[in-house]
């Protein structure tokens, strides 16, 4: 999951991304109303967590702009405060959710899942190729009844591969959702990890799921 985080508090930036990354997630910073609001107009994200008293276009108006221009991305408001009226008026602008200062950050995670499900129309929360399931709430994966241990990277690799069943995803494309990195042609982390995760994934099982389509990229196979 790729995340714009828009926090001017230096603090509370930092303590978002270091919680989110160590779960795998891709994630971006802005402390700046305006150049926040050009990032989330112009760049693929899966989610926008939103502080509102920002310098610069505040949180609210940069939801109320986001939702006149149609973009539907799910957004959680970060607030100091807790006035219903401020909560009451971002939800009616669109926000999907909401979260008051200070927080737990696996109560932002937990709402990130949430919203992006939502927005996704459905509330599933478990992801299954043949054998193989994945639960995104507790970051468990299984294949039949064996457990599998994954790192943080190697789980948002595989919930990326397990989320388009059959179809191919280029390097380039698995290096900037899992990463985030602009692509190196020389790099070789892409073929790493995949070998990482056939070893934990397919190991002995009979039935190898992860495939490499030479020349182009990975797939896990749809319906195996």
């Amino acid at each position: 999951m790729k995340v714009l985080v828009i926090e001017d508090e230096k603090k509370i930036a930092s303590f978002v991304r270091k919680g989110l990354e160590a779960q795998g997630f891709v994630v971006e910073v802005s402390p700046h109303g305006d150049e926040g609001y050009v990032m989330a107009c112009s760049r693929p994200y899966d989610a926008l967590v939103l502080d509102i008293m920002l310098p610069g276009k505040d949180g609210l108006s940069i939801l109320r702009n986001l939702r006149e221009r149609k973009i539907a991305l799910p957004v959680i408001l970060l607030t100091a405060r807790s006035e219903l009226n401020e909560r009451l008026e971002g939800l009616n602008l669109g926000a999907d959710d909401y979260l008051t200062k200070p927080f737990h950050i696996e109560e932002l995670i937990a709402r990130l899942h949430a919203v992006t499900r939502r927005a996704a129309g459905t509330s599933q929360s478990i992801l299954v190729v043949a054998d193989l399931k994945m639960n995104l709430l507790t970051r468990k994966v299984a294949r039949g009844e064996q457990a599998i241990e994954l790192t943080a990277r190697e789980f948002s690799l595989l919930e990326h591969l397990m989320r388009s069943p059959g179809r191919v995803l280029t390097r380039v494309e698995i290096c900037e959702r899992v990463w985030d990195y602009n692509f190196d042609p020389g790099t070789n982390l892409v073929e790493v990890y995949i070998q990482r995760l056939r070893k934990k994934v397919d190991g002995d099982f009979p039935n190898k799921l992860i495939e490499t389509i030479r020349g182009v990229g990975y797939r896990i196979k749809a319906g195996a």
